[in-house]
Order: C-alpha cells, then structure tokens, then sequence
C-alpha cells in the first residue's frame, strides 16, 4: 500500500557513514522525540529522526514492506567508510502479529549511531548533505506514579482459556498453542521511553532491547539474523521462574531440561523455525538438544538454528517465513493462530511480531517482538504483554504464575525507582 509518509522522500535518499571515538552508552545518547533502538550488550544501533517511513498492514505487509525497502535502498547514494552490520543505511521496523492489525512500519531514521566490536559510527540520513550531529547524552525522567492493573482479560478468566485451550488440545486436531494477556500500566506523566530502555538494557544486557514507534521492549529471542550469508535464529520455548536462590536455580534448570512437557514445547518450536528457513539454505545446523539460557528473571530452553544462504532473500524476507513460529503461535501453526484468534479475547498488536532492523543489503536482525509494551494515547498509557505454550499438561495456575514472570522486565522498568 502507499502512505504519505512513504511518498514523502521524493529524491534518492543521500547516506553517510563515518567512524567516531567510542561514544559510550548508546542509549543516553538519544533525543526524547523519534528515538529509534536495537541495543544488545551495550552494542547495537541507536536512531532518531525521520528521513523516510513506511507503513502497511494486512496479509501482504511483509511484500509491500519488502518491496519499498529495496525500491528505496536500489536508488540511495550510500557512503560507508565503516562497512559494519548496521552501517550505512539501516530502517527500524515493527510489524503485527496478525494480518488485520493496524501499525506495521519500517522507519529511516536521520541520524543512525552504533558500534559493533569496539567500531563505533554515525550515519546522517536525508535528501541532503548534512553533517554529523554532536553527541550529547541527557538524563530522561523517570516514570512517576505508575498504577497496574489487569487488561480486558483478568487473570482468573485467562486461567479459564488456559483451561478451554487444554481441552482442545485434548480433543486433538493441535498440539500446541500461546495465550497471551496483557497489564495496563497507567503513569502521572507521558512516558520518557528512554528511561525504561535504558533500564532494560542495563538489567537484561544478553536480551535485545528496542524501540520503534511506541514499541519498546527486551527480547530474548531472535528471530531471525542475516550476515553475508550465514542465517541465525534463537528459539526459545520452555520457561521456568528464578528464585534467586543459585543452588536452587541451578537444580530449576536441570528439571526444565527433563521435563517432558517443556521438551515437547521446544521441539514444536524448533521444528516450526527449521521447517521454514530449510528452502532458502544449502545447509543447516540444528541441535539435538536445547541449553538452559538463564536470564535474570526466569530461564528458558533454547536452541540456536544456524544455516548457509542459498538465494538472495532479505533477512525480513526470512522474518515473514519464519512468522508466526511455534514458540509464539503454536502447533500446527494455522490451526493454533485460529484458535488463538477465537479465544484469546487480546488485541495482540504488534506483541510477538517481528521488531528489528535492516540494511541495504537485505541483511539485518529481527527478534520476536516479547517482554515488550506499548505505549498509547498521550504516552501515559502503557500496554504490558506476556504469553506462554500451552499444551496437553499444561496447569492454568501454573502458566499465570509463568505470565507474571514474563512481565516482570518491563513491569520494573516501568515502575518508580525508590
């Protein structure tokens, strides 16, 4: 579809990229307005400003997204002297997780600063020569006054579609399937989203934090990475909640990793995100068996699919293939999204889509867009999502204690310091 704001760069887009001293923390770096993130161990791309945009929605967002990407890429003037994953030009993206869902974009932002491996850059994007802003960091405010309560879906009617979603799958024709609830957070002020980035980015720094149009979040699973031809893609299903205690956590993993339930689980998802990126590989790697990743709040089973190109597809090409996977959609896929669609009463938004970035070349990184919220209205409303695998021997009692978990990153981020 065509949109206003993707008609708006009427000329070839002029793109610079230059090396900088290291900049130090990315994220105090950006402006209140426009701020664009994808940050992961204090490395990533930080944006603000917007040179272009692109917005779409429907069952074809991911083409039509994918075909004004390379239409405006094919004509920009690119000078790269750092030639690094994420330099030159790069556009932030948020898609839904359903095809009737409004909010799909990709954004081109004016000013791109990053660094990869002790490389650090600025990239100015525009339709003119601009030069290279100065770097200045600022303090954001702090959410003040932040109330939570449940969504339209409380958390003893979402036991009962835990409960409904057990028995159809007991009644067979689908093995697995997510439900998801939300929290509404309620602030005294519009939020600075800066301020729970950076939050996030400092409590959960193995997880990639992010924000593109109100869409914030930590995300600890990758949906998709594309890097001169070797594709990667984290799967994460199976989840159980720290307790703090090292001794006891450590014997937590050890029964995440036997248990037959969260091993059925993860195997849904592995299978589903192999089963998609197999036509475009010459070769891959999956694992037989799933670590333990331990996050601060809770720790899940996870697998890293890797695989060798064989066609030219865009890493958002392979994000729209890879989407929806079992670990946010269910098994069989088509089957578990219906299923969702009628019972899970929840406007999932842009929650559990593909959020990122590409470059020019196709290349890029897309997570699966979770332990996220977004933010609505005048900025003082702030939507908080989790979801959980629901299969055969699933307890309503026990996947809500899981939801809660799974909201925490946020939750805290949101909350007031002391």
């Amino acid at each position: 579809m065509s949109n206003p704001a993707a008609d708006a760069a009427i000329g070839p887009l002029l793109v610079r990229s230059t090396p900088v001293d290291d900049p130090g923390e990315l994220l105090a770096l950006l402006p209140e307005a426009d701020a664009l993130a994808w940050v992961h161990g204090g490395d990533g791309i930080v944006g603000w400003g917007r040179a272009a945009e692109f917005q779409t929605s429907g069952a074809g967002r991911f083409i039509e997204a994918s075909d004004w990407w390379h239409e405006l890429a094919s004509h920009a003037v690119v000078r790269d002297d750092v030639d690094v994953p994420g330099s030159g030009l790069v556009a932030f993206g948020t898609f839904t997780f359903t095809d009737d869902a409004d909010g799909s974009a990709l954004i081109v932002p004016e000013v791109v600063i990053g660094r990869r491996d002790g490389v650090a850059w600025v990239t100015v994007i525009g339709l003119g020569i601009s030069n290279a802003p100065t770097l200045t960091t600022s303090t954001p405010a702090d959410p003040t006054g932040t109330t939570f309560a449940d969504g339209p879906v409380d958390s003893v009617t979402w036991q009962s579609l835990v409960a409904e979603a057990v028995r159809r799958i007991e009644a067979g024709g689908l093995d697995k399937v997510v439900l998801a609830r939300d929290l509404v957070a309620r602030l005294d002020a519009p939020l600075d989203v800066r301020s729970p980035l950076i939050r996030l980015a400092a409590d959960y720094p193995s997880c990639w934090t992010f924000h593109v149009d109100g869409f914030l979040g930590s995300t600890p699973e990758m949906l998709v990475r594309l890097e001169r031809g070797l594709v990667t893609s984290r799967v994460l299903a199976g989840t159980i909640r720290r307790t703090g205690d090292d001794a006891h956590d450590l014997a937590l993993a050890g029964s995440l990793a036997r248990s037959s339930k969260d091993l059925e689980e993860h195997e849904y998802a592995v299978r589903s995100v192999a089963d998609a990126l197999a036509p475009h590989c010459t070769s891959m790697n999956v694992p037989e068996t799933p670590f333990v990743l331990h996050l601060p709040n809770v720790m899940h089973l996870a697998t890293d699919v890797t695989g060798v190109m064989r066609d030219d597809a865009s890493a958002l090409t392979l994000a729209a293939s890879l989407h929806p996977s079992a670990a946010v959609g269910g098994t069989p896929t088509a089957a578990a999204v219906r299923l969702i669609a009628e019972i899970e009463l929840l406007d999932r938004g842009r929650y559990a889509g593909p959020v990122g970035w590409i470059g020019a070349s196709g290349d890029g990184e897309w997570g699966i867009g979770l332990r996220a919220a977004q933010v609505e209205g005048d900025g003082s409303t702030v939507r908080l999502f989790a979801g959980c695998g629901i299969v055969a021997d699933s307890v309503p009692a026990d996947e809500l204690a899981e939801s809660n978990a799974k909201l925490i990153p946020v939750r805290d981020a949101l909350t007031p310091r002391d």
